[in-house]
Order: C-alpha cells, then sequence, then structure tokens
C-alpha cells in the first residue's frame, strides 16, 4: 500500500502532465497487468478507451453489466468490439443478490427512496466492481472535477480508501469540450444517447435527457436531491463517516 507521503508527491508529479503522460505513468508505476480500465461507457471513458488502446493494447478494460442498461449502451459495446478489434470483459451483479433484492423491495425500488437507491447500486455496480478490483493494484477511471459537486476536489491519482487500490483520474482536469473534441478528431464511437440530450448515462430506469445548460448529472437520479448523486462506486469511505 503506498503511504499518504508517496500519494501527495505522486499528486504533484502528475499535476502538469496530460492524460496519456499519466496513464503512461501509471501503467509504469502499477505493471501493466495490475491495473484497468473500468469503463461506464460514457464519453470520458470512450476517450480513455482509446488513449490506452493506442499506449498499450493488452491492458484489461471491463464494464459492468446491471441488467437494467439502456439498448443504446449495448450497442456501443459492439461498436466498440468492431472499432479496436478486441472484446471489452464485462461483469455481472450475482444473480442469487439480485433476486433477493427485487423478490423483497420490488423491482422499481430505487424510486422509493435513497436507501433502496443504494442497494440496488451497491448489488448491481459496486460489489461486482469490487470484485474485479481485489485482484489490482489500481484503476483507471473516467472522472472529472467539473462532472459534479461530488468531484471537485479529484486529483489525477489518489488512494481508494473504498477498495483499498490506487484510482486514476487522467482526465481530472478535462472540461466537456477537451472530450468531445477528441471524441470527434479520432473519429471515436459513443453512445447516441449523448445526441438526444443524456449528457451523463446510466441504468435506463435512472437516467434522462436533461435540457441544454443543465447541471450535466442532472439526468442521473433526477428525483434525489444533488448530494447523493452518486452510485457508490467513487464515495470514499473515510469522507462518508466523516459527514
Amino acid at each position: 500500500m503506498l503511504s499518504k507521503e508517496q500519494i501527495k508527491e505522486y499528486q504533484t508529479i502528475l499535476s502538469a502532465k496530460t492524460p496519456q503522460e499519466v496513464i503512461s505513468w501509471a501503467i509504469d508505476l502499477l505493471g501493466v497487468e495490475n491495473v484497468a480500465l473500468a469503463s461506464s461507457l460514457g464519453a470520458e471513458d470512450q476517450v480513455l478507451t482509446d488513449m490506452i488502446m493506442k499506449i498499450t493494447p493488452d491492458m484489461n478494460i471491463f464494464t459492468l453489466d446491471t441488467g437494467r442498461l439502456p439498448q443504446e449502451t449495448y450497442d456501443l459495446i459492439e461498436k466498440n468490439s468492431r472499432h479496436y478489434s478486441r472484446r471489452l470483459e464485462i461483469l455481472f451483479p450475482e444473480r442469487r443478490d439480485v433476486e433477493n433484492m427485487i423478490n423483497k423491495y420490488g423491482v422499481n425500488l430505487f424510486y422509493e427512496s435513497v436507501e433502496n437507491r443504494m442497494l440496488c447500486c451497491r448489488v448491481r455496480k459496486v460489489e461486482p466492481l469490487q470484485r474485479k478490483l481485489s485482484s489490482l493494484q489500481g484503476w483507471f477511471c473516467g472522472l472529472r472535477r467539473e462532472q459534479a459537486a461530488t468531484r471537485n476536489r479529484l486529483e489525477k491519482i489518489e488512494w481508494d480508501n473504498k477498495f483499498n487500490l490506487v484510482k486514476v483520474n487522467p482526465l481530472a482536469e478535462w472540461g466537456e469540450k477537451d472530450v468531445w473534441d477528441y471524441i470527434r478528431e479520432n473519429n471515436l464511437p459513443y453512445n447516441s444517447l449523448h445526441d438526444k440530450g443524456y449528457p451523463s448515462i446510466g441504468c435506463a430506469c435512472c437516467t434522462r435527457g436533461v435540457s441544454p445548460g443543465d447541471d450535466i448529472r442532472s439526468g442521473r437520479w433526477w428525483w434525489e436531491s444533488s448530494e447523493h448523486k452518486e452510485c457508490g462506486l467513487h464515495i470514499d469511505k473515510q469522507e462518508t463517516s466523516s459527514k
């Protein structure tokens, strides 16, 4: 485990580096076999997928299939397979856990309370991710500071207290324009829902389009207040316990 002092030193080292330099640096530090990209198949992760494929095409890239994804997201998985001539690793939740949750709380439990919604996210997303990350020393994420109030202190490299490994955010400083400029300049596949007013895309039942100028996360779990708009993948245990 890296010390807090090492993490702070690495944050300083990476502060002026480009996303590609951050990716290469982290791979050199941890080893390509010990890191992976957790792709949500959003615009940012399409950018990271392309950067990683150009730097080290052998690195593991995986995504979570919650069982409630939009058809457009499944279409993008196939587009990625054709574009890069390789398949993403796809992780699924445990069948019995999903069955028990739905039989106890109903198929649309997430609309009933924040606690139920977080339970659904935990069963369908957090626990499958935790199983995967337990075999790794670091993971790449497409998080950006401007995406949400919960992410405005994001660093390019952090210690992930929730999953106990290094978390690398190469695009932390990028704006939305930077992301879409890269996608267009490199002719990358992307989720067609982005063209229908969906800046942030998750499960079909928990995502909707937004109006131009609205907060980019406002279409996620729109029935909840902004401070709750995380699924649990990127909530630091230490920060949560201190609130």
